[in-house]
């Protein structure tokens, strides 16, 4: 399923970088927001297959990023999954229960990242 569009939102260039090189790597093509209000401005213009959503930003919150996105008809369907370092007991559920498609921890697993990428597609 390579060469689909994955939207990355990340404020941390380290983070950035490994989720951009390992989707590249696996030859996906990304766009990369550092903050929700980006994040829900390239979403609605692109409507890319994948949103890989930070939660801490430095202009909000991903999930009300998220609550934008669902509210506005372009992008209310797209898949939306939390990439965090939110993994406190109860975490994953809340974040699945505002309305993410899925869950993901970081740090990352380089190994499983793109089975997981591609399982989310």
């Amino acid at each position: 399923m390579a060469g689909e569009l994955i939207l990355i939102v990340e404020d941390n260039e380290r983070n950035l970088k490994l989720v951009r090189d390992l989707l590249q790597f696996n030859d996906y093509n990304t766009l990369e927001a550092r903050t929700a209000e980006e994040a829900v401005d390239l979403a609605v213009e692109h409507r890319p297959d994948l949103v890989l959503m930070d939660i801490q930003l430095p202009d909000g919150d991903g999930v009300s990023a998220l609550a934008r996105l669902r509210s506005n008809a372009r992008t209310a369907l797209l898949t939306v999954v939390a990439l965090t370092a939110f993994a406190m007991p109860g975490d994953r559920q809340r974040l699945l229960d505002a309305g993410f498609d899925g869950y993901l921890e970081k740090p990352i697993d380089v190994k499983g990242f793109p089975t997981q990428v591609r399982n989310l597609l």
